[in-house]
């Protein structure tokens, strides 16, 4: 059972939601699903949103006419092995008679792609010369290149990171699903809890945050952007707002600074006489509302006692752990994820000599992928090269004291532990 199908078990598409959509090519699409709209998914086709709306994650849809056929999974089939290859088999052009203006007559004159497929293999030259395993790769590629079907796969944390993974790693920094699987793990993320998020990942940290508090607990996240930033990666993991607005709070360098002073609310002078109108009069509670949001996050903020800081920055990473690491509690685990390893070496090198940062400790995500299939058992030819270098660490409280003891006339140890 693939990712997607173990993760949909029990879910249905819902009306207003994100769902993505594996297509033959072993491509990911995001859709909106609106009711009573169309879906158009390119060279594949177009539906009816309607028909997803309700039905179990999971399943695969043939595209007919915009409407959807459902097609039943196909099973696991023994293949008998060979000791036969395909090293002086030739699959040319020579060895396919069938040209590009035969195969587009075939599709406008409405033909089903199984049809043309079959077409392919009835005049291809060497097909009966290939092995079971070269035939069935070759009606794989076809398949991806001429069928109108999709698979609905659930926007799940793990889905969402793989999709972005794929589409644009640059922009998540590298974040792979096993690499935000660690670091969720290293912050030991729970519900209820408090954390800090440094951002520039396009909101993929605080997606998984977000979705391993459930609701419940703070996330402070601290951004560049004057106004809370419009994180990409959460459009697409389908939470409520009521979640959001009650979890997440978000301020920028400059108002996360002991230093700053807010501006203060002053309601605007009237001339004497003249009537205050309604307008006026929830603009001055919308801008007192703001105000006295971000006085109340500064002084939670300044509170400290959070139990997690992570980061994944643009910039020098050891600054930002020495900007928030006094609002930590006891014990707080410190995660960083970065693409490159040298920024996170000074920075495992920096904190070694600070005695508050416990077992800094730089480790490399590495991930292998196999292909399970009946005597064809082998790590998949082409995978990611990194998924990013993570640096951990434990912020423990330092205490100095000075201990004085006066040590004459003492005659034995027991003495000495009294007057202690």
């Amino acid at each position: 059972m693939t990712t997607e199908n173990t993760a949909a078990l029990g879910a249905t598409v819902q009306a207003e939601s994100i769902v993505l959509l594996r297509l033959p090519n072993d491509e990911v699409r995001a859709v909106k699903v609106e009711a009573e709209s169309t879906v158009s998914i390119g060279r594949f086709g177009s539906f009816l949103a309607d028909e997803l709306i309700g039905q179990p994650y999971g399943l695969t849809y043939e595209i007919s006419n915009k409407r959807l056929i459902v097609i039943p999974a196909k099973s696991f089939q023994e293949v008998d092995d060979t000791d036969a290859t395909n090293e002086l088999i030739s699959d040319g052009q020579a060895a396919q008679p069938l040209t590009y203006e035969e195969i587009q007559a075939l599709k406008e004159s409405g033909a089903h792609a199984s049809d043309i497929i079959k077409r392919q293999i009835e005049q291809h030259a060497n097909y009966a010369l290939k092995t079971e395993f070269s035939k069935e790769k070759y009606k794989k590629r076809k398949e991806a290149k001429y069928s109108k079907t999709f698979t609905t796969v659930q926007s799940t944390l793990f889905n969402v990171c793989e999709y972005w993974f794929k589409k644009d790693h640059d922009r998540i920094r590298d974040l792979r699903p096993d690499s935000l699987a660690q670091i969720v793990n290293m912050a030991s993320i729970r519900p209820g809890g408090r954390y800090i998020v440094v951002d520039d990942a396009s909101g993929m940290l605080v997606c998984a945050v977000l979705e391993r508090l459930g609701g419940k607990g703070r996330l402070f996240t601290i951004c560049d952007t004057e106004s809370p930033p419009a994180y990409p990666v959460m459009n697409t993991m389908n939470f409520r707002l009521d979640d959001q607005s009650s979890v997440l709070v978000s301020l920028n360098w400059a108002t996360a600074d002991e230093d700053y002073t807010p501006l203060s609310f002053t309601a605007p002078d009237t001339p004497e006489g003249e009537a205050v109108t309604d307008r006026q009069r929830s603009r001055i509670n919308k801008r007192k509302v703001v105000v006295q949001a971000l006085v109340d996050a500064r002084e939670e903020l300044f509170a400290g006692e959070f139990e997690g800081l992570i980061i994944a920055s643009q910039y020098e990473p050891y600054s930002i752990v020495e900007k928030l690491s006094p609002y930590l509690a006891g014990s707080a685990p410190i995660v960083i994820h970065s693409p490159y390893p040298e920024v996170l070496v000074e920075t495992q090198n920096k904190m070694r000599m600070l005695s508050k940062y416990l077992a800094p400790t730089l480790t490399e995500a590495w991930l292998r992928q196999y292909q399970i299939l009946p005597g064809r058992t082998h790590p998949f030819m082409n995978m990611s090269g990194s998924g990013g270098y993570i640096l951990s660490a434990i912020f423990v409280y330092v205490m100095r004291s000075v201990v004085y003891i006066c040590v004459h006339q003492v005659d034995s140890p027991i003495q000495l532990f009294a007057q202690l």
